[in-house]
């Protein structure tokens, strides 16, 4: 071997060595800044506070309604006490919707022995006639059930979709994807095959008594022809199909006393922290602050909203001045059109805003596991070197997937989207129903959920992404 080879061969031992001190440098402080952050959250957190005056003190958020409003109020005048370089508010049109005195429901098995069972109305759904709507009933597993049975055996008929969600699969997002369908779109699909209305079993993998609500759409089924819609308890649906069984022809009466009104105007609220290198390039991170109006909204989507603030007032709190501009956005009307997002994306595009990261929080406030990333195989490479740095916190499921509803509008093939991912096996106990309220959010892992996200933020706006490397670099 030359003495030039040898040479080389040094050189490069002394440049590889130094490479591997300076990533551990590199990862020693970042580890560092999310200690703090994690410590910050924990020890000093905001964020539970933050949920119990949405919560407790305004309730559940349709879009249009006055608590919305008061939502809306409330986390501008909270965005604007961390001292952020702006805070402002995006105008937005939102459907209102009502759904006036409680629902009433029964099972007639024959005249005069009933049993009262417990349902809600869909959200959007047109009211029954004023004295309730009675009929017989026939029990589908699914939409295209529907087709099988055919007008002669539907029309005049209440149509029950029984499909529960599948028990077997551990991811319940996987679960609740396999049957909201029925909810969705089923008063638009039986009304079809002229049945006089519809009944849907409960998104919910236990059994109890709470009917779960949700979005729900006619398309473009004429006024006259919009058939009502509402969702029954597990426990009401496992009840009525045994009787079915057993009675046939027995009968079901419900009403309700929904209602549509005219478009309003409402407004995502939006804060920020410039960026000191790159102010025009954004870093998202929010959670939608409209909520259905059973419980409070805690879970869907309160928590995600005090999470996304709390990302950056950790980052005022340790004095981090961030590289790109790092935006909260409380997205309004994502439970029944997703507005809010649209108007959002829109205005970005017309302004040419680039958007390096997006990360969302609509999964609950449960003990976060890690996250999911809507990203090519590169981004992804980087990401998934990242994990050792969450895995103290035992919050290093990190997995390409979906991101969320409000942050999708934001994909154009070079922003990285990304979602919290709690632990989700009691998430739908919750979700849409009466019992989303604040006593079902624990105070820890709601803290340690900011604390991640800040935590991944931070990351984001220290490395990039792979389509703005290289002028980070620079």
């Amino acid at each position: 071997m030359t003495i030039a080879m040898r040479k080389s061969i040094l050189i490069l031992c002394i440049l590889l060595f130094s490479a591997e001190g300076f990533s551990q440098k590199v990862n020693e402080q970042d580890s560092l800044v999310i200690r703090n952050l994690f410590d910050m959250a924990l020890l000093n957190g905001k964020s539970y506070d933050w949920l119990d005056d949405l919560s407790n003190q305004i309730g559940g958020r349709l879009s249009g309604s006055l608590e919305a409003e008061k939502a809306v109020q409330y986390t501008k005048e909270e965005l604007d006490k961390l001292g952020l370089d702006k805070v402002w508010l995006q105008p937005v049109m939102v459907p209102k919707w009502t759904r006036g005195i409680p629902e009433y429901a029964y099972i007639e098995t024959a005249p005069g022995i009933t049993s009262i069972q417990d349902v809600c109305a869909l959200g959007g759904s047109v009211p029954t006639p004023d004295g309730g709507l009675k009929a017989e009933v026939i029990e589908v597993q699914g939409i295209d059930d529907l087709k099988e049975y055919g007008r002669e055996r539907i029309a005049g008929k209440i149509v029950f979709f029984n499909r529960p969600m599948r028990a077997d699969l551990i991811h319940t997002f996987e679960a609740y994807g396999g049957c909201v369908d029925q909810r969705y779109s089923g008063a638009m699909e039986a009304a079809k095959y002229g049945a006089v209305g519809v009944v849907v079993r409960s998104m919910n993998l236990r059994l109890d008594d709470l009917p779960h609500t949700g979005s729900m759409t006619y398309g473009d089924t004429p006024i006259r022809q919009r058939i009502p819609a509402c969702a029954i308890s597990t426990n009401g649906a496992e009840y009525l199909s045994s009787a079915l069984k057993l009675k046939p022809d027995l009968k079901f009466y419900f009403k309700q006393n929904c209602r549509v009104f005219p478009d309003v105007q409402s407004h995502n609220v939006i804060g920020e922290i410039t960026g000191s290198v790159y102010p025009n390039k954004y870093i998202l991170v929010g959670g939608h602050l409209d909520s259905w109006d059973l419980g409070d909204g805690s879970h869907d989507d309160g928590a995600g909203c005090v999470q996304s603030m709390e990302v950056l007032r950790l980052f005022k709190e340790i004095n981090y001045r961030p590289r790109h501009t790092i935006r909260v956005v409380l997205f309004m009307n994502e439970e029944n059109g997703l507005r809010g997002a649209r108007k959002y994306a829109e205005s970005a595009k017309l302004k040419q805003e680039e958007h390096v990261f997006a990360l969302e929080s609509d999964a609950g406030g449960f003990t976060p596991r890690g996250f999911s990333f809507d990203t090519d195989e590169a981004n992804f490479t980087q990401i998934k070197s990242w994990e050792p740095l969450f895995k103290p916190y035992l919050i290093h499921y990190f997995e390409k997937g979906g991101s969320g509803a409000d942050v999708g509008p934001l994909k154009d093939g070079k922003t990285v989207l990304a979602g919290l991912r709690p632990d989700s096996q009691r998430y739908f106990d919750h979700h849409h129903a009466a019992n989303d309220t604040f006593d079902a959010v624990n105070k820890r892992e709601l803290e340690l959920g900011g604390a991640a996200m800040a935590s991944l933020v931070y990351l984001f706006d220290k490395y990039g992404t792979k389509s703005n490397l290289k002028q980070l670099k620079n």
